[in-house]
């Protein structure tokens, strides 16, 4: 698996097995090893650079059909005075400020070695991340893996940067991996090795409701995954951590592992991707593993509901009424609208302990995807500034959100004729506000509260960025809460 950023499950038998080459083998300190010169221009530069060079250079780059654009990559053969047999050329839109992409396809398409970027200082601080995303591949399940190509290393003087950027990359392929995996090898009982792995790794309390208990205490999360098989049976995972003085956050994450719709059931085309309805799950798995690695000093309480729904004779029905752990009744009205169940007593057990902050993740609606396509996560915001806050660090960090409403006038379509609410209205209108406003009424009075709407998918690949699970949201909330919290 070298040179690639893998984190590789397999949670047979709840067991977790990881084979993930180190991130720092990507991004290096720079010790005057030996490395292949990477020079960076820009179209704006680019005749200045040709002029310090001769024309043989000048014609190598020619008949590559050079001319500095974003993404162009070439190469110049061995030239007389050169230490190196090859150095590399690279376009960027901006020389002046590289961008989180700028140097992604370079890592995908340039041969395996290391390279040391020419005359830029800390310029390249921002394209350690797409560097690293870049070399991610997924491949656990091909009997001939993808041709093994060494790793694309990118040397650096900035040291202070690598620890962020390489836990950040990490993150982010570990949230690739759990979405990528079929939902046979990451039912509830994976999450949950997941979890416990995670708590392990950072001396964190794990507990676990199932069975009579989870039935009494999340009766939504129960009714949910019932159907399932004894393998995949539902539960609800917390995982706690950080000294108890320091100011709690509230991690939650829509854990639907498989959603074939219940008795609602869906058509085989939406079924496709249903592997992926965990997304929410490893979106706040990652980033608890961010706030915990990074020793953010904050009382930490992950939650994950993790259920199948499943179809079979003790599935819950459209008409059933359930209770809540807080205590309100809902009116099933749709079985494929389950996701908000789950989340519902999730939301409940976090705001018992008066959080400074909750932030949920769920791959919740299609009515996001329709109004804001896949690359924007819908997020919804009870206070102004914390929605502003993360809107700024998405922006910041080439993680964008777009902020949808908490719009008071739709509370009234959450009514039910026969129980305190229902789950999916019928009218077809604003689905991603309303599925938002349904969780509001779970999470307590005066507490801030953070929800992401996420696809967790990318259908088509981009430079960094491959076909397939993807964290979208997660960076964007990282530097909301590292900003907002301090970093100890």
């Amino acid at each position: 698996m070298t040179g690639k950023i893998l984190s590789l499950l397999a949670p047979c038998c709840g067991k977790v097995v990881r084979t993930m080459t180190d991130t720092n083998a990507l991004i290096q300190p720079d010790r005057d090893q030996q490395a292949i010169p990477l020079h960076i221009v820009d179209k704006a530069c680019l005749p200045q650079w040709l002029d310090g060079h001769d024309k043989g250079v000048r014609a190598m780059l020619a008949a590559q059909k050079f001319e500095g654009g974003a993404g162009e990559v070439a190469f110049l053969p061995y030239h007389e005075g050169w230490d190196e047999e090859w150095q590399a050329v690279v376009g960027v839109a901006d020389r002046t400020q590289l961008s989180t992409w700028c140097l992604a396809r370079a890592a995908q398409t340039l041969p395996g070695g290391t390279y040391r970027p020419v005359g830029l200082g800390e310029g390249c601080v921002p394209a350690f991340y797409g560097w690293m995303s870049a070399q991610y591949r997924f491949d656990r399940y091909r009997t001939a893996p993808a041709r093994e190509e060494a790793p694309r290393v990118l040397l650096t003087h900035h040291v202070d940067a690598l620890p962020l950027a390489l836990a950040e990359a990490a993150a982010v392929a570990m949230v690739r991996d759990l979405v990528n995996t079929p939902a046979e090898d990451m039912g509830p009982a994976a999450l949950e090795a997941e979890a416990r792995a995670l708590a392990k790794a950072h001396q964190a309390t794990l507990h676990v409701h199932s069975g009579e208990a989870l039935e009494r205490e999340f009766p939504m999360v129960h009714a949910v995954g019932r159907a399932a098989a004894r393998s995949h049976a539902p539960r609800l995972i917390e995982l706690e951590w950080g000294d108890p003085a320091h100011p709690r956050l509230a991690v939650v994450g829509k854990g639907v592992c498989f959603d074939s719709g219940g008795l609602d059931i869906k058509p085989a085309s939406g079924m496709a991707l249903m592997k992926k309805d965990m997304g929410g799950a490893a979106h706040a798995l990652a980033l608890a593993g961010l706030i915990m690695g990074q020793g953010l000093p904050v009382r930490l309480h992950l939650l994950i509901p993790a259920v199948e729904n499943a179809v079979s004779g003790n599935a819950f029905r459209p008409g059933d009424i359930l209770r809540s752990r807080q205590g309100l009744s809902v009116e099933v009205t749709n079985t494929d609208a389950e996701g908000r169940l789950v989340l519902g007593d999730a939301l409940s057990r976090a705001s018992e302990e008066n959080p400074a902050l909750v932030i949920d993740f769920a791959t919740l609606t299609g009515a996001a995807r329709v109004a804001l396509g896949p690359d924007l996560p819908a997020m919804f915001a009870r206070e102004d500034a914390t929605a502003q806050a993360v809107l700024d660090a998405g922006l910041a960090c080439a993680d964008p959100c777009w902020r949808l409403p908490l719009h008071d006038g739709y509370r009234e379509w959450l009514k039910s004729d026969v129980a305190d609410l229902q789950n999916s209205p019928s009218n077809g209108f604003a689905g991603s506000s309303v599925a938002a406003l349904f969780l509001d009424r779970f999470v307590g009075a005066g507490i801030d509260w953070l929800h992401f709407d996420t696809f967790a998918w990318r259908p088509v690949a981009m430079p960094g960025r491959p076909k397939g699970g993807e964290a979208l949201g997660l960076r964007a909330a990282w530097g909301l809460v590292s900003a907002r919290f301090g970093a100890s």
